[in-house]
């Protein structure tokens, strides 16, 4: 069924990452036919490194229409393997066969940019419901009159405002509408950083050890004090992805806008210096002047997501860890039930109840995003904690802990903890949104948008 307001509402979408693209296409399919979206950058030529397919990712570009533009390049995963960084021993090996049985959809890896473009080509495909702005920067926001602040590349001034129903952030983690929000409210913003490294098989196919994992249907961890290295195949077994977590120092001193920087290798070799020798040699493979690493960067959960007719979503509200592999799969989610929200207003003066049962903060809870976001932000974080201990006794005693996994004990990396497995994968955030929206009644939405 079409939504009430498909025809009527400007919905203006700030950012053109995965997060922003993902509910732009959502809305065009919900019937959503004025939706804009506004990019700093010139085009969307994506970057990155490996990502995450988990099956409640899956389900939504299944439902996008998207999927098949990343099945080629996805591989499926049938195991994961902890090690200890030193020695190379296997502390725990956990099948991952039973994930799609059990979750409708296998866990898979992929490309990054291969997602970002399965969705860029979704989003194109929707035009002209979907009206994509480059070159535009989003440098204010009018909460009272719901209005962007817009600049041009090349325009001179303060830019021109663009009026809208709706404003969905999806700006990221330097969050210009976050920033506008928590500022309404006296408020202001609160390490660790990683290299992003991928070897090519040819770069590989000499190692007889590095080509066995770069064949594997599996994912890798080795885990040390402060440090692990998380590694896995991506695009049909031609890259091997590695991605690793360590100490910030290069970001401590640098300006809090800097997210990236240009590494040296001998500096990414020390870090790992005391990691097994298949670890050394594949870190030696990258050459002189590839090396990059990246600030990782959480903060404390927020008082709201919404602002009047103002949402924000993904990174821009809940920026986790990596540990836990659903970074690009909740910004996708935030997406999918703003979609659902928006669709069964009915009228404009209902647009403020919806994105606040998006968020759902209210007595008693129906919470939809805002607490499950920040349950597996935390949740990512206690991960990281338990893979990074440094204390030996309770470096000994998580040990034993994933030796124990094999005889139903729970498993210290949340990645492939059962429970967590079953409160991430086994729950879809579209049929929620829509009977939790449901379940309102015209009372509870008018005490909704107090």
């Amino acid at each position: 069924m079409p939504a009430p307001l498909g025809t009527a509402l400007h919905i203006a979408i700030v950012g053109a990452g995965m997060s922003g693209l993902a509910t732009a296409l959502a809305l065009a399919q919900s019937g959503f036919t004025h939706v804009s979206v506004y990019e700093t950058a010139r085009d969307l030529g994506f970057v990155g490194a490996g990502i995450q397919v988990a099956p409640n990712l899956a389900r939504q570009l299944q439902r996008l229409g998207v999927w098949e533009h990343l099945a080629t390049d996805a591989v499926d995963l049938e195991e994961s393997s902890v090690r200890v960084c030193a020695t190379d021993e296997e502390l725990v090996n956990v099948k991952l066969l039973h994930i799609a049985e059990r979750y409708g959809q296998p866990h898979r890896v992929a490309h990054r940019s291969a997602l970002a473009n399965s969705l860029y080509e979704g989003c194109k495909a929707a035009a002209p419901d979907i009206t994509m702005h480059f070159n535009t920067t989003v440098v204010g926001v009018d909460f009272e009159n719901t209005r962007i602040q817009v600049r041009k590349r090349g325009e001179e001034g303060e830019g021109h405002w663009v009026d809208a129903d709706v404003i969905l952030a999806a700006d990221g983690i330097k969050s210009i509408v976050r920033k506008c929000m928590l500022a309404k409210h006296g408020e202001a913003d609160d390490g660790q950083s990683a290299y992003r490294i991928m070897l090519h098989r040819e770069q590989m196919v000499d190692d007889p050890e590095l080509l066995a994992l770069i064949d594997a249907n599996a994912s890798f961890r080795w885990i040390g004090p402060g440090r692990h290295i998380i590694a896995y195949p991506i695009s049909a077994h031609k890259i091997f992805n590695l991605s690793t977590t360590q100490p910030d120092v290069n970001f401590a001193a640098a300006p809090t806008s800097t997210y990236t920087t240009r590494a040296d290798k001998r500096e990414m070799l020390k870090v790992f210096s005391d990691f097994c020798p298949v670890v050394q040699r594949m870190l030696a493979l990258v050459p002189e002047g590839e090396v990059c690493e990246w600030r990782l960067r959480v903060h404390q959960p927020l008082t709201t997501w919404v602002e009047g007719n103002v949402a924000l979503l993904g990174d821009a509200c809940h920026p986790t860890l990596p540990h836990l592999g659903q970074g690009a799969s909740q910004a996708i989610e935030d997406g999918a039930v703003l979609a659902v929200v928006l669709s069964k207003a009915t009228d404009k003066c209902d647009i403020h109840a919806a994105l606040r049962i998006y968020e759902s903060t209210s007595t008693p809870p129906q919470r939809l995003r805002k607490s499950r976001a920040e349950f597996l932000v935390e949740q990512a974080a206690a991960a990281g904690r338990a893979l990074h201990l440094a204390d030996p006794a309770a470096m000994a005693e998580r040990d034993e802990a994933f030796r124990q996994v094999a005889h139903g004990g729970p498993n210290p990396d949340k990645w492939i903890d059962r429970s967590v497995q079953d409160f991430v994968y086994g729950f879809d955030c579209v049929d929620d949104a829509a009977r939790r929206y449901d379940e309102y009644s015209a009372e509870e939405k008018k005490d909704v948008t107090v």
